[in-house]
C-alpha cells in the first residue's frame, strides 16, 4: 500500500511539474506554410490585363537577416509577428477581389488572424513601442514602410483586382522569403 501511494504520488509530481512547465510562445511554422499556399491559390496566376498597372514594391530583406544570436532570432521572430499583423491589417477591409475563391480567403484571413493573436506573447514587446535606439526598430520600420506602400497602392487604385493582384503577389513572395530564409525561426510540428 505505501508502494502504491509512493507511485501515485510521484506521478502526481511529475504531472504537476510538466504542466506547470511554461510553453514557449513561437509562430506556427505549419500554418505560415498554409496561409502561403491558401494565398498563392485564391486567385492563380498573375492576370495578364493587369500587366499594365504592375507596380514595383522594394522588400526589406533586411529586416529578416540574422547572424544567429538570440537577439537577432528574437528580432527576426518580432519582424515575422510584425508582418503577419500588417497582413491582417491589409485585409481588415472587405474590398477583396469577388474573383478569388472565398472560401479559400476566408480560410486564409484566418489563420492569418490566428497566427497574430497567437504570437502576440513571443516577445513581450508591444510591436507600436519599440525603442527607437534598438535593433528591431529599423526592422520595423522597414515593414511598416513596405506595408504602407502596399496599403497606398490599394487606395490609389480604389481597391480594384488589379491593385489586390499585386498585393496578393507581393505576400505570397514575403511569405515564400519567411520560409524559405527563416523557418528555423518559426515550431515546426509534426504531421501524423
Amino acid at each position: 500500500m505505501a508502494l502504491q501511494s509512493f507511485v501515485w504520488l510521484c506521478a502526481l509530481l511529475c504531472n504537476s511539474m510538466v504542466w506547470s512547465v511554461p510553453i514557449r510562445c513561437q509562430l506556427e511554422g505549419n500554418l505560415v506554410q498554409t496561409s502561403h499556399s491558401l494565398l498563392k491559390d485564391v486567385g492563380g496566376h498573375f492576370p495578364l490585363q493587369c500587366i499594365k498597372e504592375n507596380v514595383f514594391i522594394a522588400f526589406p530583406s533586411t529586416a529578416f537577416a540574422s547572424n544567429g544570436t538570440a537577439e537577432q532570432t528574437d528580432d527576426v521572430k518580432m519582424a515575422i509577428y510584425e508582418t503577419l499583423h500588417r497582413i491582417n491589417s491589409l485585409f481588415d477591409n472587405d474590398n477583396t477581389p469577388a474573383q478569388w475563391d472565398q472560401k479559400k480567403l476566408e480560410d486564409f484571413q484566418n489563420i492569418i488572424y490566428r497566427l497574430v493573436e497567437e504570437s502576440k506573447c513571443m516577445t513581450g514587446r508591444n510591436p507600436g513601442n519599440e525603442d527607437t535606439q534598438s535593433p528591431v526598430f529599423n526592422r520595423i520600420s522597414a515593414l511598416r514602410t513596405y506595408f504602407d506602400s502596399m496599403a497606398r497602392i490599394l487606395q490609389e487604385k480604389n481597391d480594384s483586382f488589379c491593385a489586390w493582384e499585386i498585393i496578393r503577389r507581393e505576400l505570397v513572395r514575403t511569405l515564400h522569403f519567411i520560409l524559405e530564409h527563416c523557418s528555423g525561426s518559426l515550431r515546426w510540428s509534426r504531421r501524423i
